[in-house]
């Protein structure tokens, strides 16, 4: 099953590029970029991506995949 991770076009200005963009190379998760995501406060105050509808947010897009990556971990452990 391939995980789900979305992003939000309208917080690209925190450089979510760099979380999205290595994502895309992963064979199970499967990313798609919304243009929005209906967050706005969020969106506003810090990059973010939904796994699998979760919120992961994190200081910086670098940390940001990141926190990503740990989610998706905490997920598939689960199942």
């Amino acid at each position: 099953m391939k995980l789900i991770v979305e992003f939000c076009a309208g917080n690209a200005h925190f450089g979510t590029d760099k979380a999205l963009k290595p994502l895309e190379e992963h064979p199970h998760i499967s990313v798609i970029e919304y243009g929005c995501l209906t967050n706005c406060g969020q969106c506003y105050l810090a990059p973010f991506a939904l796994v699998q509808d979760e919120m992961v947010e994190a200081p910086t897009a670098d940390e940001l995949y990141l926190a990503v990556l740990r989610k998706i971990a905490e997920l598939e452990g689960q199942s």
